[in-house]
Formats: C-alpha cells, sequence, structure tokens
C-alpha cells in the first residue's frame, strides 16, 4: 500500500498541517474533514486508493494539528477561502471533491466560487437539503427557535469527551460500533483547547445562517451537474436516508449507494467505499 505522507505548509502565515498520498502529477481528490473530527478520518481512504490518484485532507486552522490563530475567520466562509489558497498553494487546478458533513458546506462553497476547477463529487452524509434532516437536529433547531443562553449552553454541553463519543457512534449498530475506534472522541476531545471549544461552539450556533445556503448549493448541483457518487450510512441521526436521496432532485444521474453504516462509514465500511469510488473515478477523465 503506497504510503501516506504527513506534511506541513504555510498559508498566509497559517501553520496548516495535511495529509498527502499518491504521485503529485495524479488526478487529484481534496478530501476537507467533518465536525468533530480532522484529516484523520481520512487516515485509511489516502493510502487505498493513493496508487492511481493523489490525495490530499489538511487539517482546518483551529482542528486536528494547523494552528489556531487569533486573526482567522472561523466561518463557513472563512472555512472555503482558506481551502481555496490551500489548493492554489498546492498548486492544483482541478480536482474531485468528497463532501463529508461540515466539510460538504465547505466544499461545496469552495464549488460555486470556481465550477470549473471540480471533477467529480463523492457525497457521504453531508445534508443540503432542510427538509431532510434528521431528528437529531431537534436541539439546535430548539436553538434557531429561541437563541436563549439556556439554550446555547444545552450546544455546549455536547463540546466533550463524551459529547464527541456519541458524534462518533450516533445510532449505528452496536456490531458497528464496535468498529470505531474511541482513538476519535479521545484524539480530538484531547485537541480542544477553550479557544477551540469556542469556534466549535459559534460554528454550531451559526449553522441557522447556513441554511440560507442550502438553495445556492442546490442551485450549483441542478446548473452544473457534476458526476455524482452518493455513498450514505442511513444509520445517521443528523442525515437519515431520505438526505442521501434528496440530492437526486437535482442530481437525477448520480449514482447513490445507501450503505450498512453511520455518519462515520470510512470507520465501517472502508472497503466498500473504496471499490464504488474506484470504479466511479476510473469511469471518469481525471486530469490536474
Amino acid at each position: 500500500m503506497p504510503f501516506v505522507h504527513h506534511r506541513r505548509i504555510d498559508i498566509d502565515g497559517v501553520d496548516v498541517f495535511y495529509r498527502e498520498g499518491g504521485s503529485p502529477d495524479a488526478p487529484m481528490i481534496l478530501l476537507p474533514h467533518g465536525y468533530p473530527c480532522s484529516s484523520y478520518q481520512f487516515r485509511n481512504l489516502i493510502g487505498l486508493l493513493a496508487d492511481r490518484w493523489r490525495l490530499v485532507a489538511p487539517d482546518f486552522p483551529g482542528a486536528g494539528y494547523s494552528a489556531t490563530p487569533d486573526d482567522f475567520d472561523y466561518s463557513f466562509d472563512g472555512y472555503a477561502e482558506f481551502l481555496d489558497r490551500f489548493v492554489r498553494k498546492l498548486g492544483a487546478d482541478r480536482y474531485a471533491l468528497y463532501l463529508h458533513d461540515f466539510g460538504s458546506q465547505i466544499g461545496l462553497r469552495l464549488a460555486i466560487k470556481a465550477p470549473g476547477r471540480i471533477i467529480a463529487l463523492v457525497i457521504q452524509n453531508g445534508d443540503i437539503y432542510e427538509d431532510a434532516l434528521g431528528a437529531k437536529y431537534q436541539g439546535i433547531k430548539q436553538y434557531w427557535r429561541d437563541p436563549s443562553d439556556a439554550n446555547k449552553a444545552k450546544l455546549a454541553k455536547a463540546i466533550s469527551e463524551e459529547g464527541f463519543k456519541e458524534e462518533f457512534l450516533n445510532e449505528v449498530r452496536p456490531e458497528l460500533a464496535e468498529r470505531i475506534p474511541p482513538d476519535l472522541w479521545k484524539l480530538h476531545w484531547g485537541l480542544m483547547s477553550g479557544r477551540r471549544r469556542e469556534i466549535a461552539l459559534a460554528l454550531i450556533t451559526g449553522l441557522k445562517e447556513n441554511l440560507a445556503w442550502f438553495p445556492r448549493y442546490q442551485a450549483y448541483l441542478r446548473t452544473h451537474q457534476p458526476p455524482t457518487l452518493i455513498v450514505w450510512g442511513p444509520q445517521d441521526g443528523y442525515m437519515p436516508a431520505p438526505a442521501a436521496r434528496a440530492y437526486l432532485r437535482d442530481l437525477p444521474n448520480a449514482e447513490l449507494h445507501l450503505l450498512d453504516a453511520g455518519h462515520w462509514a470510512l470507520e465501517t465500511n472502508l472497503c466498500e467505499i473504496v471499490d464504488h469510488m474506484r470504479r466511479f473515478l476510473s469511469g471518469l477523465e481525471m486530469r490536474n
């Protein structure tokens, strides 16, 4: 199996950690991570596809092993702008995008900014359809209806080691839960300094404003029709099966696979996802 390289790069004065595998001349797959995770979520995927593709997964500022500068814009817009600077610094003109969790919001903002760069999308449990949000959104919706200090404090309680554990296990069957390593919540909770907890809470409470972008994401998909593979874990309290099927409204030609998995399907169904991605991407003309 090809090596996964662990590297650092300076992006406009911000020290950024990233994982990379594959030849610099190979077609790129860009892997923006979700919450409450980091590039660690792609540690296994990178090596399994690096024989044919260049896979790159940065830690966003304020996450993982990247720096947490005081003057960074810790918002979906700020992260999308960072991701744009990151790929430019790497010299990438075209790439496929893996969209998952918060990374789907950030990645789609990047796609809207420069649609000509996007070769294809791989979508895995990233929600952009308000009517298909799952039952676990009720706590966040309660805050949207009443943004009181009490409701904000309820959301803040989830930013804890136990809250992270719940995020990673997230309603999967017991047999699948055994495949999800506790390293995920132990590692990422251990990296959550006081400043990072504030950043995470601001992103969660700011999700209501992000809803206004949902129609824009959908319009991008309808207009540009990027080749799309959807590999989805429906055992997900936030993003159940209807959230996956909703993409077919705007991408009727997308390839959809509902897996026996949950939100963190790369931990439980890695080989299945790799097989789907290898076949799907091999059928495209992917060139940098």
